[in-house]
């Protein structure tokens, strides 16, 4: 079921954005066209929106050189992995299921089959639909939704489209806080602590005071070296269960609006700082599209492409400001439909 924008979006979140276009998939199973961001330029300076916010001088810049011994660079908390624990698992002889992190906003999933495997997962009335592999690789899948009962039904594909189920299982989840989900890494964010997308945002960390500079330089540094795909986004048209790798797309240089959100959101979650990634449609052309949402509770900046509010969910939009847009989409975010969190 769709929600609307007043329903997914709190009021404090509606920023100023400029929008194109994205090719990719339009669902886990799905996939439909849209036309590629228009060739332009993007700025992406800094502006600060309140003057009591003042941002330290990077250890890198020249001027104010003499203020390094001032500068006190960003810490982040402990690195918050996810993992599937066989020995807490329960199922049946093809897909298991670990709840035990429920509380850390994740459960794990394992299976073994000659077919194809899916897992669904409830909640009011929300439905997420996954692929599980069939080898035995374990995936990690968000609680996104918040507190509450989430239903969890596995099956297995018996021929065509036609899938007979395993096992039901409910989990009464309670979040130790609303942002662990949008933490930690799972399968549409996969990233480790070795991956060099977390290195390298550990090293751009390392030059700003507080987590709106992290979240300016990743985004800074991804408009500046990752370019609209425009082979992969027709590519991906064929293809169902595309998944982004992130280092893949930094090693490029190259992706859809998957890869970038995918990538703003593992960079930004090894780091500490809450990120959702969003799918949904941006009007006037209802494009189907991913975009990412970040928390912050410091004070409220702005940039050429986006505003970030103090103490709410913040919309940003690498797609779009790092391949440039015209200027028909302009909108205050009211033109961004939410339908699915990861």
């Amino acid at each position: 079921m769709r929600r609307s924008a007043r329903q997914c979006l709190m009021p404090a979140m509606l920023l100023s954005l400029f929008v194109g276009g994205c090719g990719g998939p339009a669902a886990p199973e799905e996939s439909s066209i849209g036309s590629a961001p228009p060739e332009s330029t993007s700025q992406v300076s800094l502006v600060v929106e309140n003057p009591e916010y003042e941002a330290a001088p990077k250890a890198s810049d020249e001027e104010g050189a003499g203020d390094k011994a001032d500068f006190t660079p960003y810490q982040a908390p402990a690195f918050a992995d996810s993992a599937f624990h066989a020995e807490h698992a329960q199922g049946d002889g093809q897909v298991q299921v670990d709840l035990e992190h429920a509380n850390e906003g994740y459960i794990g999933v394992s299976g073994q089959s000659g077919t194809r495997l899916k897992l669904q997962v409830f909640i009011g009335e929300m439905e997420y639909r996954y692929n599980v592999p069939a080898d035995g690789t374990p995936v990690i899948f968000p609680l996104q939704e918040g507190d509450g009962t989430y239903t969890i039904k596995a099956m297995e594909n018996v021929e065509g489209t036609k899938y007979r189920p395993l096992f039901t299982l409910d989990c009464q989840v309670k979040l130790d806080d609303e942002f662990q989900p949008f933490l930690r890494p799972s399968a549409y964010v996969d990233y480790s602590q070795d991956s060099e997308c977390v290195k390298l945002a550990a090293e751009l960390a390392s030059q700003e005071e507080d987590a709106l500079g992290v979240v300016g330089a990743v985004f800074d540094y991804i408009c500046e070296n990752v370019v609209y795909d425009k082979e992969k986004a027709q590519a991906v048209q064929t293809t169902t269960g595309y998944m982004p790798v992130l280092d893949d797309t930094l090693r490029t240089g190259k992706g859809i609006c998957f890869d970038y959100a995918s990538l703003v959101a593992g960079m930004l979650r090894s780091q500490g700082i809450p990120t959702k990634m969003v799918f949904g449609d941006v009007s006037p052309d209802d494009i189907y599209h991913a975009w990412n949402m970040f928390y912050t509770e410091e004070t409220g900046w702005v940039t050429v492409k986006y505003e970030v509010k103090a103490g709410s969910w913040n919309r940003l939009d690498l797609t779009f400001s790092a391949n440039g847009a015209d200027s028909s989409f302009i909108g205050d975010g009211g033109n961004y439909l939410d339908e699915l969190y990861y």
